[in-house]
């Protein structure tokens, strides 16, 4: 959901459309595309399929309805719809995650507010074996937070324990929250506050579990994760997009893919790269958190989203500043 601050960030991207480097990919599917569907106009999840390759799972994220899209990256169209039943009215759809089960998890946990809602839902249904569109039952389940309730999007289901893990969204940090072992349908699922996060957007973790990826509209950030707990973290390379909402790894764990709001919006492939993150030496790419390098990319591709970061925050403070003299004038 938008915020102000968003909003202007949005507008100074657009103005400052094509100043970001994109990281290419090779030929074939998971290289970047742009999601071609009319109906699919704010697209706030992401996940990669891996009973199909090529395939990113992605929705709406309000105000849309039940509805789940299949994507392929190899022509960015929509090859199948799925309607969820066995739910409610969806209130504020965010995020997107698969499971080790086969199963993809919604989660409906916007709450723009910032606590008008006592409750939020999590979605679960099994991962369609034919790519075609269909009606599908979902299990909802009724989430709370132990500490109150709170703004989120970001949802991300750990890939080998299988438990569910929430990141609130907040301008002055949020936090991680561990869902119960197994997810129930009998009584409210109390989510537990295990960490310190920045403003989160989504997230994503590896395939083998053991880095969490966060992003927020301007960056996004690496953490190592062991015993459902995050540890140390480092920059991740990022591209600067319109209205920065979501973020998935591969299949194969060989590249982060990163989405964005609006019609005909792009994802954008970044490549894995550099050492020191799980046993088979490979970690997202890198940026110290004094430096603008980062391992796996080349120093002028960093260098140049630096800049764009500084023309963005400059464009940024231009619009308010009109802003501000307009409501003076």
């Amino acid at each position: 959901m938008r915020s102000y601050l968003t909003v202007s960030g949005a507008a100074a991207l657009l103005l400052l459309a094509g100043a970001a480097p994109a990281v290419a990919a090779g030929d074939g599917a998971d290289r970047s595309f742009t999601i071609e569907d009319s109906r699919i106009t704010e697209s706030s999840g992401l996940a990669a399929s891996r009973a199909h390759p090529g395939i990113y799972w992605t929705h709406n994220d309000s105000d849309d309805g039940p509805y789940i899209y299949a994507v392929d990256s190899r022509t960015g169209k929509t090859v199948a719809t799925i309607t969820l039943r066995g739910v409610g009215k969806p209130r504020d759809v965010e995020a997107i995650s698969l499971g080790p089960d086969g199963n993809l998890y919604v989660g409906d946990i916007g709450d723009n507010l910032n606590g008008s809602w006592d409750h939020v839902w999590i979605y679960r249904f099994p991962e369609p074996k034919q790519l075609k569109d269909a009606t599908v039952r979902a299990t909802q389940f009724d989430v709370k937070y132990a500490d109150g309730p709170r703004n989120a999007e970001a949802l991300m289901v750990h890939p080998t324990t299988g438990r569910v893990y929430i990141a609130s969204k907040n301008e002055d940090g949020g936090g991680l929250y561990e869902g119960p072992a197994e997810l129930t349908t009998g009584a409210t699922n109390v989510f537990r506050r295990v960490g310190e996060v920045p403003w989160v957007t989504d997230g994503a973790f590896s395939p083998d579990g053991k880095e969490l990826v966060l992003r927020s509209y301007f960056s996004a950030r690496g953490y190592a994760f062991k015993d459902g707990r995050l540890g140390t973290d480092h920059a991740v390379q990022a591209p600067l997009q319109r209205q920065a909402e979501s973020v998935t790894y591969t299949a194969d764990g060989s590249a982060l893919m990163f989405g964005t709001e609006g019609e005909q919006s792009d994802v954008v492939r970044v490549d894995v790269g550099g050492s020191g993150g799980g046993d088979d030496g490979k970690s997202p790419s890198r940026g110290g958190d004094s430096s603008a390098s980062s391992a796996g990319a080349k120093d002028g591709d960093a260098k140049g989203t630096t800049l764009t970061g500084v023309l963005v925050l400059a464009g940024i403070g231009f619009l308010v500043f009109m802003g501000r003299r307009r409501k003076s004038g």
